[in-house]
């Protein structure tokens, strides 16, 4: 038998997903013929726009199978610029964007660019180095793939909890002060936010605002839920504020607004010398977005409002019964403002509770702690009224709620 493989010290800083570790023991249940109630992905379970499809398939039919230009085809780049420009983005052009296979890609290549680990190496999967990498901060609960993509380029991390605040970031900005210093170098912003449901105010993104500009901090704005909110809310883009406009790194993608999951299709803008160096890991990593995907994304930018309001609506009113029916057996859990999760507080360890959730009750969830928040879990309402009523009638039947 030959030796142990010898593994990367990055890959030994990182856990598996928890959503997907929930996924699979979900999965296990179903291939036994158990009927699971899965609100553990978050995955629009709307399809895809029937014009995005055919887009899809007539730019299929006109030959668009081959690579494009790594950062991608003008005509998605230029539809891309004019999203950016209405939502008052007006300092990116088209040579400020790269077109990504899916959000998460764009992330990756983001932290790749911007974070070094200790001598360019990364911590050690002990811990031990010389000195730790670039810090990046994150404001808690935060989305599982931001820790670990930071570990991945070789960082480290400082995290800053809003649990206390009911997610809110307002109330936190003195906390978020506290924990950055002149060796943070990036900053990560999700809202609306996964998990917490949580859209920022103006008066906290201008706080953020000012803490980037006074420790020299370059943010992230993740805006994958920019499209999803409730109760009449409209998100300010942080590139938007006087004095972000060279700070900020302005993401988002098409899987969660279009339905478009698995068709992989995501951007970044940035400023032109960030563009310049990531490009050089994106041709060398990926190549460029799928072709006629691309082409797809073209439509679903210019002729999708009112199937990209449809579905806003449904998860809107989603929200409302799905609070509802938690308030109905006693249990008041935050109201999330935009995207399409809820976290439901817990009185017991949240990952015995949502094991137990889907060993007893057949409801998968995922546990607070891998966004960095014990004690609540993460339920996704991207499932039907019916088989929402139904998880929540299970948890309380196996008294868990």
């Amino acid at each position: 038998m030959s030796a142990p493989f010898e593994f990367a010290d990055r890959v030994g800083r990182v856990e598996p997903s928890a959503t997907i570790a929930i996924s699979n023991l979900a999965a296990e249940l179903e291939a036994d013929g158990v009927d699971v109630v899965d609100l553990s992905v978050g995955a629009p379970d709307f399809e895809t726009p029937a014009n995005i499809k055919r887009a899809a398939k007539t730019a299929l039919d006109e030959g668009h199978t081959g690579y494009t230009s790594s950062n991608g085809i003008p005509a998605l780049k230029e539809a891309i610029v004019e999203k950016l420009h209405g939502d008052g983005l007006d300092q990116y052009g088209t040579e400020n964007l790269i077109v990504t296979p899916g959000g998460k890609q764009a992330l990756y290549e983001v932290f790749q660019t911007l974070i070094d680990g200790n001598d360019g190496q990364g911590p050690s999967a002990s811990g031990t180095s010389s000195r730790s990498g670039d810090e990046v901060a994150l404001l808690d609960p935060a989305w599982v793939s931001y820790e670990a993509m930071a570990k991945l380029a070789g960082g480290s991390l400082v995290r800053v909890d809003t649990e206390a605040h009911d997610f809110a970031l307002e109330p936190a900005l003195d906390d978020l002060r506290a924990a950055v210093s002149a060796d943070t170098e990036l900053l990560v912003v999700n809202s609306p936010g996964n998990p917490h449901g949580q859209v920022y105010t103006d008066a906290a993104l201008e706080g953020v605002r000012d803490i980037a500009v006074e420790y020299d901090i370059t943010v992230i704005s993740d805006e994958i839920y920019k499209s999803i909110v409730y109760d009449g809310r409209e998100p300010t883009s942080l590139g938007a504020l006087d004095g972000m406009r060279d700070r900020t790194i302005t993401l988002n993608g098409f899987s969660k607004a279009y339905a478009m999951t698995g068709w992989r299709l995501g951007y970044f803008a940035a400023p032109e010398s960030i563009v310049e160096q990531a490009g050089k890991l994106h041709s060398h990593s990926v190549t460029c977005a799928v072709n006629f995907v691309q082409h797809a994304g073209v439509e679903a930018l210019a002729n999708t409002d009112d199937a990209v309001e449809e579905m806003r609506a449904a998860f809107e009113d989603r929200r409302d019964m799905l609070v509802e029916a938690f308030r109905e057996y006693g249990v008041d859990p935050p109201v999330p403002q935009g995207a399409f999760y809820l976290m439901l507080p817990v009185a017991e360890d949240d990952q015995a509770w949502a094991e137990r959730a889907v060993e007893d009750a057949a409801v998968a969830t995922v546990p607070g702690s891998a966004f960095g928040t014990p004690g609540y879990v993460r339920l996704s309402y991207a499932a039907s009224r019916d088989r929402l009523q139904e998880g929540v009638d299970r948890l309380a039947e196996a008294d868990l709620i």
